[in-house]
């Protein structure tokens, strides 16, 4: 029994822990360990697109006001603490703490019309990954269908042999739920992502159950996998329904990632050179999103770097600007490092959080006197945020929607989270449509509202 606790046992506002354990039993590597992560459905349809997506998750919720939505005209208490600063695309603006954003707005487009309506975290998260409310609160929060990453990759598989398809750096979770609304839910525990854990920017980082145990040598592992398939044979001669030569598949890209080098080689981070390092931050939340660009390049289909810590009701000043310059370097980082690979037409980029923060500043006390917790800050807001999007096709410098004078609501052109899933499945050349049964065998369409957003187009 393997048992993994996460590094942060910090709390959100709801005071739901972000620590979470995940519990792992496995017989061995060919029983209901990696082979089950990696299972995909039998009957896959051909790809269309050899396109991938990187989803940088700001768990907790990024407030629109202070980052892509800014209201220079509002009055003090709603524009915040932060002044706008032109982009290289006319007309359109950023915080000041997005100076390296600013030189390359031609390269991404930020949708300003989000939302779904509801300030509960749990709520959002699940509209945000699932496309779903489905009565989920932070007084139900068990989800209710998989993650949006987790359907697309049923139907892509990896797009290179080896790799796993949907991966999460360090892990998938979600409001403190691990892997919470990034599970595949009734498509399986398999469609969970498969986490890398650690910290990517740690000198002695390594991914968990890439490496072999100790004395296992790869002609031990292959003669072990020998053996197993020796004693299914029989099993295999009476199966008419091709079941086992699916496991087959499973167990032969589980092989593939524990013994190919492509595949190792892939989270390798000490392969990259000094000044690539640096350019996405030496820190955390950077060197994952590194991590995401090598796996993407090796052939995973959907990564998501996980960054938690967006829950700033008060003292948003502080937080902001330990976080947000991190954010502008790794995504000026990613985009500029995309792009010279020629991966950039290939790799859809998100950003987004479960929701977004009041556009009207509170008074910094959290119930006791003003600025008694440092400088005002912001409350929930699921009623206008952001989603911020670049490659994949998507052309950059455009502004998508806008909210009122205050941000308080879409002026123009409203969004839902189906439409920022449609828009991702259209980048993957999946079929929205595609139905898979529920626990009861209730057919559930993949993505049930919305429609592509032509104009990124």
């Amino acid at each position: 029994m393997l048992r993994i606790s996460s590094a942060s046992a910090s709390r959100y506002c709801d005071g739901h822990s972000r620590r979470s354990f995940v519990q792992l039993g496995a017989a061995g590597l060919f029983s209901a360990g990696l082979p089950g992560l990696l299972a995909a459905r039998a009957a896959q349809p051909a790809q269309v697109r050899q396109t991938s997506v990187i989803l940088l998750w700001l768990d907790g919720g990024p407030g629109h006001m202070d980052t892509y939505d800014m209201k220079p005209e509002a009055p003090a208490e709603y524009r915040g603490i932060w002044k706008p600063i032109p982009t290289c695309v006319p007309g359109m603006e950023v915080t000041e703490l997005f100076p390296l954003q600013a030189k390359i707005a031609d390269r991404f487009s930020v949708v300003r019309s989000l939302h779904h309506g509801s300030g509960d975290h749990f709520t959002g998260g699940h509209w945000m990954l699932t496309g779903r409310g489905a009565g989920v609160s932070g007084a139900n929060t068990q989800g209710k269908f998989p993650f949006f990453g987790a359907v697309a990759t049923k139907l892509t598989g990896p797009r290179a042999a080896g790799m796993p398809p949907n991966v999460a750096v360090p892990y998938g979770m979600s409001i403190g739920l691990r892997p919470g609304y990034f599970g595949g839910h009734f498509l399986g525990v398999h469609h969970n992502p498969f986490e890398t854990e650690g910290d990517p920017n740690a000198a002695d980082f390594q991914v968990r159950n890439m490496g072999l145990a100790g004395g296992l040598t790869t002609e031990r592992l292959g003669d072990r996998r020998l053996l197993l398939t020796s004693f299914d044979r029989l099993r295999r001669e009476a199966d008419v329904s091709g079941a086992f030569e699916s496991l087959d598949r499973f167990d032969r890209t589980a092989f593939e990632m524990v013994t190919g080098q492509k595949t190792r080689e892939a989270f390798d981070l000490s392969q990259e050179r000094p000044e690539l390092r640096d350019r996405y931050g030496r820190n955390s939340w950077g060197q994952s999103t590194l991590l995401a660009r090598r796996l993407v390049e090796a052939g995973t289909t959907f990564v998501t770097c996980h960054f938690g810590g967006w829950d700033h009701h008060w003292d948003l000043k502080s937080g902001m600007e330990n976080y947000l310059p991190k954010i502008d370097q790794l995504v000026y980082g990613l985009i500029t490092d995309l792009s010279e690979r020629g991966l950039l037409d290939s790799t859809l980029v998100l950003l987004c959080g479960e929701f977004s923060r009041t556009p009207r500043m509170n008074d910094g006390g959290n119930g006791g006197p003003p600025l008694s917790k440092g400088t005002p800050g912001r409350d929930h807001w699921g009623s206008s945020m952001f989603c911020f999007l670049a490659g994949g096709g998507v052309q950059g410098g455009r502004l998508i929607g806008s909210t009122d004078r205050l941000g308080e609501a879409p002026q123009e052109h409203p969004l839902r989270p189906g439409d920022i899933h449609h828009t991702v499945f259209h980048v993957l050349g999946i079929n929205p449509e595609t139905q898979f049964p529920d626990h009861s065998g209730r057919p559930i369409t993949a993505v049930d509202h919305g429609a592509v957003i032509r104009e990124l187009f």
